[in-house]
């Protein structure tokens, strides 16, 4: 078989299978497009519902609770509001529902995921080459499947967006969970501590800050795939960039990717904040 013929055959086993599954699976595809396209509207109306500058100020004070710092807090209400007086406050909000819900996903299955593999180094060995695979190649193709069994919209999106923020939380969970310092585990079995108590109070609290790091990445991956999802009519940020793009539209581009640096800073500050709160409760702790 020589290597055009080889490409043929590839090509046509790889269209005939998801035309299989799109044939087969489509009612599973329709129920799962709504319940995601149902979080993401749910997530969204409870951003949208509060007035842009309450809204504003509420990050704000989360900010100022979170990182003690008064100028962050001020910096991050007004940078906010400037993404409102830029008139993209609607997009805004659509793109932090995008990587909020997203995220929250990837979570879900990535910690309970790096938990098991953090305690089964036979698991975690499984788990590797298929994180490799999935941070190796490149964001947007996990849109084209995405694209083939959900359509376009919401729903490809988050598909997209929870398949590559879920492996950063998985990798530093499974980290934090299996470099518990083997003197803890070897005293608590001492004395006499059940499974439970273990995992909870001695496992947990110093895998705390791995996870937290890993979350922070989870949703710095999320920012970066919600983008490049504008391309799939996905709505927020990375639509509004890609349709200026497209259109040649310089001033609105740059006022999208403003918007976009002003979201990932902020949620990048209050995850970095939350992981030292979590590493000096440790501490405080031991």
């Amino acid at each position: 078989m020589n290597e055009p013929t080889f490409a043929t055959h590839f090509d046509e086993t790889v269209d005939g299978a998801l035309e299989w599954v799109s044939e087969h699976c489509a009612g599973f595809f329709d129920g799962l497009n709504a319940v995601l396209t149902g979080l993401y509207e749910a997530v969204f109306w409870g951003l949208k519902v509060v007035p842009y500058p309450g809204l504003a100020v509420l990050i704000g004070l989360l900010a100022w609770r979170l990182t003690a710092s008064r100028g962050f807090a001020l910096g991050a209400t007004l940078a906010l509001l400037l993404c409102a007086f830029m008139g993209l406050w609607q997009e805004t909000i659509s793109t932090l529902a995008l990587v909020l819900t997203a995220t929250t996903l990837a979570l879900a299955v990535g910690i309970p995921l790096g938990v098991a593999a953090g305690l089964s180094p036979a698991l975690n060995r499984t788990f590797e080459p298929l994180l490799d695979l999935i941070q190796t190649l490149p964001p947007y193709i996990y849109l084209l499947p995405a694209i083939a069994l959900l359509g376009y919209g919401t729903a490809t999106a988050l598909v997209a967006t929870f398949i590559v923020a879920v492996p950063p939380v998985l990798r530093l969970t499974a980290l934090g969970i299996s470099r518990t310092p083997r003197q803890f585990i070897e005293l608590g079995e001492a004395s006499g501590t059940s499974t439970a108590q273990l995992f909870f109070k001695i496992r947990v609290p110093f895998a705390l800050p791995s996870i937290m790091t890993g979350v922070n990445q989870s949703l710095m991956m999320a920012f970066g795939m919600v983008v490049i999802a504008g391309i799939v009519g996905s709505g927020g940020l990375g639509e509004v960039i890609y349709g200026a793009i497209r259109t040649l539209d310089i001033a609105r581009s740059i006022n999208g990717a403003i918007a976009i640096v002003i979201l990932t800073l902020i949620l990048d500050r209050l995850a970095q904040s939350a992981t030292r709160a979590g590493k000096e409760a440790l501490h405080e702790s031991h």
